[in-house]
C-alpha cells in the first residue's frame, strides 16, 4: 500500500515560503506545526503498519490531522 506524504510542504506547495517565515518567527505556529509532523509521522507508520493501532485510534489521529492542518492553514493564510 502506498502511503500519502501530507507534510505541509506537500499540502500548501505555494505557501512554502510563508510555512518557514511563521516557524521561525511565530512560536505558536512552530507548536502546531512541530505537533502536525509528529502526527504526520506517527499516521504513517500506523498506514505502513509499524505500529499496529485499531482502526478507530487510526481514523481518530487522522481527524486531529485535519484539524491541526485547518489551523496551519489559517495562519498561513492570514492577512497581517
Amino acid at each position: 500500500m502506498s502511503v500519502e506524504h501530507h507534510d505541509l510542504i506537500h499540502e500548501f506547495p505555494e505557501l512554502k515560503e510563508r510555512i518557514h517565515e511563521l516557524k521561525v518567527g511565530d512560536p505558536h505556529f512552530r507548536r502546531l506545526f512541530e505537533e502536525y509532523h509528529t502526527l504526520t509521522r506517527s499516521i504513517e507508520n500506523m498506514e505502513n503498519e509499524v505500529t499496529p493501532v485499531s482502526t478507530r485510534t487510526e481514523e481518530e489521529a487522522k481527524l486531529r490531522r485535519v484539524h491541526l492542518k485547518d489551523e496551519l492553514y489559517r495562519l498561513l493564510t492570514a492577512v497581517a
